[in-house]
């Protein structure tokens, strides 16, 4: 197969899967793309975060040197570049535009690299994607069985205290975890130095004005704001990463841990709650013990999610996807428990866990989609 000059590739893939071209457009965080055609999935280097005209310039450029006329791919969210881009550039092309709602391309990615046909489970632990309901998600356990998603359960939603604001500053999101106790006067003189900590509370007695999501990276900012290890961020993931060292240095001197008693609930609905985990936060006076307590907990709990619905469907392969997958201490120790299970367990090898691969399971969704069409129109025929 001959695929005309392009920019260099950030990888190769084989995939176990063919089908007519496609092109995927990624999402909006550390944007790549990737072009998958017979059998071969070719992903682009990564143009980073598209909040810049660069970025979305060389994110341009960069589909025109791809080109797959076939069908293109693309995030479920309407007001990303890259969706506005890939509806364009099919609309152009006079091709299918195929949107991939973000938590199902995320396992889709796992799945595509580990050759995995079948109907599987999928993990998908991150900070943001647009839900099918229109909510933010980001804690999601699904059930992929390739163009289709089952949404088997989540994380119960935290509250968004000042919308998208919340996402940068982890003390919002430890102030939803005091309301939600019942302890919303202690937020304005536990976050004195924030300026709006004063009103917060008020805030977030307007359920209206703070969206709630199902972001288990959001829970991990509650953790950090709770423990005073990141208040504000100053750069991507800063809040998770002072979490993770914190836990790391912790266990390395002390010795591990036992899960919180009760740091977890799962509902009927297969909702997995956190919040009592994080209230035990609220009064822990060392903060590296707080963040080892959160990650052997959150790992626990996590496995049991896991196990439960691996019963109740029979399916014993589970994908681990998401950004928070980079998370070495959750990563390795909830597969070592799911391993222990009797599970298989798939991760990312080659590609990123985290966005920066998603364009790959979005492509492998699409051909899923039209392999899918040309079955039915076959056998129409």
């Amino acid at each position: 197969m001959n695929f005309p000059a392009v920019p260099p590739f950030a990888a190769s893939l084989p995939l176990a899967l063919r089908g007519p071209a496609v092109l995927a457009f990624g999402a909006w965080f550390k944007n790549a793309l990737c072009r998958a055609q017979d059998g071969i999935a070719l992903m682009s280097e990564t143009v980073g975060d598209l909040d810049n005209a660069e970025a979305c310039r060389r994110m341009d450029r960069l589909a025109e040197a791809m080109l797959a006329p076939a069908a293109i791919a693309h995030d479920l969210h309407p007001d990303f570049h890259s969706s506005r881009s890939a509806v364009a550039l099919a609309a152009r092309l006079g091709v299918p535009a195929i949107p991939v709602q973000h938590h199902h391309a995320h396992v889709a990615a796992v799945l595509a690299e580990h050759g995995h046909a079948g109907p599987a489970l999928g993990l998908a632990l991150d900070g943001v994607g647009l839900g099918t309901d229109g909510t933010a998600w980001g804690g999601e356990l699904l059930r992929v069985d390739g163009a289709s998603f089952e949404r088997l359960g989540h994380l119960a939603p935290l509250p968004l205290a000042g919308g998208d604001r919340a996402a940068r500053e982890p003390w919002r999101m430890a102030a939803a975890v005091l309301h939600r106790a019942g302890r919303a006067g202690e937020i304005a003189p536990r976050f004195a130095a924030q300026p709006a900590a004063t009103m917060l509370a008020q805030l977030l007695d307007r359920e209206a004005l703070c969206p709630p999501t199902s972001s288990l990276g959001r829970v991990f900012d509650a953790a950090a704001g709770l423990l005073g290890l990141c208040p504000v961020m100053r750069v991507e993931a800063e809040a998770a990463i002072a979490l993770e060292r914190a836990a790391t240095e912790y266990l390395a001197c002390v010795g591990d841990l036992a899960p919180e008693a009760g740091g977890w609930t799962i509902d009927g609905a297969g909702r997995l709650d956190l919040f009592p985990l994080l209230a035990t936060l609220a009064d822990e006076t060392d903060a590296a013990r707080g963040a080892a307590r959160f990650h052997v907990t959150l790992v626990a709990a996590l496995d049991d999610w896991v196990a439960r619905v691996a019963d109740q469907t029979r399916l014993d392969v589970v994908a681990l996807s998401g950004g928070c997958l980079h998370n070495r201490i959750l990563s390795q120790r909830l597969g070592d428990a799911l391993r222990a299970r009797g599970l298989t367990v798939l991760e990312a090898i080659r590609l990123s866990p985290g966005d920066a691969g998603l364009a790959l399971g979005q492509a492998w969704v699409a051909i899923h989609h039209l392999n899918a069409g040309a079955c039915d129109a076959a056998s129409g025929a």
